[in-house]
């Protein structure tokens, strides 16, 4: 954040030839605008935790003019400080100040100032040129703030960009944040669904309030109820007080029901209504139904329209939790980026552990691109986790991760020929790869030598992409040192 907040305001003050310039972010927990980040002549003060905090004034005194930007939403342009009834003294006193909103969602999450001693110092063609900074700056902020917040709360951070598929969850997240409407997050176990939830509520109206996590699948079926909508005393044996259910915990906020596949069918019902007029019932209450005010984000790592074609999930259920879907990828769809997620869970593995392991050799590269992660990207973070702590030498080597990572291999591909076909192919190709199987070694050795061992220039010379290349090597028992060699064997 230091850095694009540092960034922003040194380019906001290049092009409208400013010494002043400021960063104001807004807190949903404070409700207020934070300062910063500061210029002052030429000077980057910087406070994140500990800078000014703009609040509306209760006691008649300005609130200031990028208190007044923001709320409003628009440009603000003042070139004499002295009659403008919006201006309050910050870190010095100035005479012209230019602010624009910095948006995001169709709504302004900050705002981006510049200032000058002298009076008169602004044109309206500034203002433009300004807006244009801080259009462009405004999803590094965002970007640096969900760091910062997956940060502090311990959970790992989405990267993004990581392909086609990913770009287009990325996209559906920005646009649905800013709604109320009900998420469903499907995906296979393992691929980011809560980060995505988290992300979303972050993105969202309601990020400063209560998000409330229920797995379905971890609590017994016969607390299920009482976990979501609660109790009152004497509802059953052992309900010696009144509990709140996590529907009411969750007013004002988001809901998020995790393996929702697994909630049972007679409590989808209740479930349903709960989503659709925002109304719960405790277990055991003669009472009112209770009204409450939650967002819905749901997520499953099951085919819901299967179930419910299987009579097994109620139709009307899913259509409703379903009114957006994100469909999260699986790693294996996008293992050209494999190295740069296996370093960044090398770092925060290296740190959270405290061990001085850097990096991670091409022979555990090639153990990683043959493996095809049924568990996804939380296997992939495990497993470096558990090679970091197993590493001596400062990097992760193919030993130090976990044994059953080492000895899997890829999934067969499936066929739907006749077995009599079936066997004669199999035969023929059995044939042809005992044939070829030593010139594609030498093939191999040959051209990785002749590229100094460089695997990514070596994929492209023989026309295939890292990750089958990496196949190949770990195929032939092919291992990188300062030249290349075949793998030891037992």
């Amino acid at each position: 954040m230091e850095q694009v907040a540092r960034r922003l305001v040194e380019v906001a003050c290049q092009v409208t030839g400013s010494t002043h310039g400021a960063v104001f972010l807004y807190d949903a927990k404070l409700k207020a605008l934070t300062v910063d980040f500061h210029r002052v002549n030429g000077v980057i003060v910087a406070l994140p935790g500990t800078g000014s905090v703009l609040r509306r004034r209760k006691d008649g005194r300005p609130n200031g003019i990028a208190f007044a930007c923001f709320e409003t939403g628009r440009p603000y342009l003042c070139n004499d400080t002295s009659a403008d009834t919006n201006y309050a003294h910050y870190f010095s006193e100035v005479g012209s100040v230019l602010a624009v909103p910095i948006p995001w969602q169709g709504r302004p999450i900050g705002v981006l100032t510049v200032s000058s001693p002298r009076k008169h110092a602004f044109q309206p063609e500034q203002m433009g040129a300004l807006q244009e900074v801080a259009g462009s700056s405004a999803q590094f902020l965002r970007r640096a703030q969900l760091a910062g917040a997956t940060r502090a709360s311990g959970r790992p951070f989405v990267i993004k960009g990581l392909s086609p598929q990913w770009l287009e969850v990325e996209r559906r997240i920005e646009q649905v944040s800013s709604t109320d409407v009900p998420v469903l997050v499907q995906g296979e176990s393992g691929t980011g669904k809560d980060l995505v939830a988290r992300a979303i509520v972050f993105n969202s109206k309601r990020s400063g309030k209560a998000f409330v996590t229920v797995n379905c699948a971890a609590i017994p079926e016969t607390m299920l109820e009482s976990v979501l909508f609660g109790h009152v005393k004497g509802a059953f044996t052992g309900a010696t007080f009144d509990k709140l259910g996590e529907f009411q915990k969750a007013d004002g906020g988001t809901l998020f029901l995790d393996e929702l596949g697994e909630l049972p069918l007679m409590l989808q019902a209740k479930v349903l209504r709960a989503i659709e007029q925002g109304e719960v019932t405790p277990l055991g209450s003669n009472a009112l139904p209770q009204r409450v005010d939650v967002r819905h984000i749901c997520a499953t790592n099951r085919d819901l329209a299967a179930m419910v074609r299987q009579g097994k999930f109620r139709d009307d259920l899913y259509y409703r939790v379903g009114v957006m879907t994100l469909d999260l990828p699986a790693l294996r769809t996008y293992k050209d980026n494999l190295e740069i997620l296996s370093q960044v869970f090398l770092q925060q593995a290296a740190k959270k552990y405290e061990r001085a392991v850097k990096g991670i050799t091409r022979e555990a590269m090639s153990v990683l691109f043959a493996h095809d992660f049924p568990g996804n990207v939380r296997e992939l973070k495990n497993a470096l986790e558990h090679a970091v702590i197993m590493s001596t030498t400062g990097e992760v080597r193919a030993e130090d991760l976990p044994r059953p990572l080492r000895e899997s291999q890829p999934a067969p591909a499936m066929s739907t020929a006749t077995p009599a076909a079936t066997t004669e192919k199999t035969s023929l190709a059995a044939l042809r790869e005992v044939w070829l199987a030593p010139h594609e070694r030498r093939y191999l050795t040959e051209l990785l030598d002749g590229c100094g061992g460089k695997v990514d220039t070596a994929a492209q010379k023989a026309g295939v992409n890292r990750v089958t290349f990496y196949r190949l090597m770990k195929k032939h028992g092919l291992r990188m040192s300062r030249s290349v060699k075949a793998a030891a064997t037992s």
